[in-house]
């Protein structure tokens, strides 16, 4: 913490940047400028090392010194590095040129590697490098997704488990309903997750490596006895990526629609979390555990405020309100391409940090939530009325053919306690058997099913 405070900028306009940094560091070292222009450097580097490995027949033989030599400049990339390329740019305005213009200029230094120089770069487009960059950058991206949503699910299936058999009053336009528990409830938000993490686990990043308007004019006119569209295919998959062999100079970025569409599917599941405890909490079903070092307001000391779930909130909707625009945006491109897309993929670690907030945010809001049962209970005392719809249905097996009718009457926009109850069952014209079932109920065994589910 120390550390991230020290390096604080106050002109940082993003608060991803500032206020949240600490919070988001796995996320900033997949999306960052820096790890950007590496990813670059990497792939440009691996496939002059592809082409002379996979064909020396056509392209230069490597010698093991040679190729130990490349090795080492690649795996050295540093921040002096990145300093360099952005410098070379400056003149350029042309940000994959200027990384092959750096890798240029370290191999004319060197006799042997000079003979390499027509390699860099060779018959790709400045978009095969970008389309394969955010692709294998959206995958780590994805991967730590995953992680988090998943730790999620497994707060929500211990806490299912643990409170399982806890009855609840359940609200229905805000109103009473027939109960349910804690744990079923908790229950039908990790099963919403789960299946839209299945989901998100068959999605496989796709990147083109096929040149200017992806026909692989470069290198069929080069070498027209390769099977081009296949061993650049074989060189993607290097980087756990697939080839799409189809497109235009842009890969479609279909594949990343698809996937922030299931990402803010999760967003929104999220939100629907935090609201539904705001409202338990707020209306004191759910205790915050107290932390003596927070303040809940400047000016009323009382308050424990449910930060963690308002914060979680927030930072979901910003980045389905980005999501949204991603996937409006990038499947649609002029022709066979024009640069609005470029601008736009720079900002989808932007989603992710924010997606990764709000999942933070809900599991620390999680974590500090606990049952109040004697309030649980009590509500459910307060509410003998939730019991109509037991008695109505009973009546109805029993052959009473205006049963729904004859419970309106007595408790439409009105409550009933135990022994109203009790007394309209007793006065009841079925058999002693269902008489004594109903008699035994209470709001609190009232749960269904909700224990097995």
């Amino acid at each position: 913490m120390i550390e991230w405070l020290v390096k604080f900028d106050h002109n940082n306009i993003s608060p991803l940047d500032n206020r949240y940094s600490s919070k988001i560091n796995d996320i900033k070292k997949v999306f960052s400028e820096y790890s950007l222009i590496k990813t670059r450097f990497i792939i440009e580097i691996n496939w002059l090392l592809y082409l002379c490995d996979k064909k020396p027949k056509y392209f230069n033989k490597i010698s093991n010194a040679t190729r130990k030599k490349i090795i080492k400049f690649r795996d050295n990339f540093d921040d002096k590095s990145v300093i360099k390329i952005k410098k070379i740019e400056q003149s350029t305005n042309h940000d994959v040129k200027a990384v092959e213009y750096f890798i240029r200029d370290f191999f004319k230094k060197d006799k042997t590697l000079s003979k390499y120089v027509h390699l860099i770069h060779f018959g790709l487009t400045s978009e095969d490098v970008n389309s394969l960059s955010y692709a294998i950058m959206l995958k780590d991206g994805l991967n730590i997704y995953t992680k988090d949503i998943v730790n999620i699910n497994k707060i929500l299936t211990k806490s299912s488990k643990k409170w399982k058999s806890l009855p609840l009053l359940s609200r229905t336009h805000g109103q009473a309903a027939s109960p349910t528990t804690v744990g079923k409830e908790f229950k039908v938000f990790s099963n919403r997750i789960d299946r839209e993490i299945v989901k998100l686990r068959n999605i496989y990043p796709l990147a083109k490596f096929s040149g200017a308007v992806g026909n692989y004019h470069a290198f069929d006119i080069a070498v027209d006895n390769i099977n081009w569209p296949e061993f650049n295919s074989k060189f993607i998959k290097t980087f756990n990526v697939n080839q799409n062999r189809l497109t235009t100079q842009i890969e479609p970025h279909d594949w990343i629609a698809e996937m922030l569409q299931i990402i803010t599917r999760l967003n929104n599941i999220c939100i629907d979390l935090s609201q539904d405890m705001w409202i338990y909490i707020s209306n004191e079903i759910f205790k915050l555990k107290l932390n003596i070092n927070e303040v809940g307001s400047s000016t009323m000391p009382h308050k424990v405020n449910p930060i963690d779930f308002e914060n979680a909130e927030g930072n979901f909707g910003l980045s389905n309100s980005l999501n949204d625009f991603f996937i409006n945006k990038l499947t649609i491109s002029r022709l066979q391409r024009d640069l609005s897309d470029s601008t736009v993929l720079r900002n989808l670690g932007l989603s992710f940090g924010y997606s990764k907030l709000g999942l933070s945010s809900l599991t620390k809001g999680l974590s500090k939530v606990t049952p109040n049962k004697e309030l649980i209970y009590q509500e459910l005392d307060n509410n003998w009325e939730v019991l109509t719809e037991a008695v109505q249905t009973v009546m109805r097996y029993e052959g009473i053919d205006n049963a729904y009718e004859q419970l309106k009457d007595l408790s439409r926009g009105q409550k009933l306690n135990k022994k109203n109850y009790v007394d309209f069952v007793n006065n009841l014209q079925i058999s002693t058997e269902s008489k004594k079932k109903l008699i035994d109920l209470t709001p609190a065994k009232y749960i269904g099913l909700a224990k097995t589910l």
